[in-house]
């Protein structure tokens, strides 16, 4: 995550993760990367039971790519 960061010539607080895994999200968190947890319901298949959404761990939490988009259009 530090690298992405260097790379980009960002500072790392300007930088947001996003996944739907939240071990993911909690080690770019700690890195110091704002997070977004975008849930992914179907990704084991309709059969599988979806893991428990998030509680407020993170910067910005969504069900989809367009919801996260209009959340962080108000920002």
């Amino acid at each position: 995550y530090v690298k992405a960061a260097e790379l980009l010539s960002l500072p790392i607080d300007r930088e947001m993760m996003v996944a739907a895994h939240k071990t993911d999200l909690r080690a770019a968190g700690k890195a110091g990367m704002r997070t977004a947890y975008v849930s992914r319901p179907l990704e084991y298949g309709p059969e599988a039971t979806p893991e428990p959404g998030p509680d407020d761990e993170f910067d910005v939490v969504a069900s989809d790519f367009l919801q996260l988009a209009m959340r962080l259009d108000g920002e």
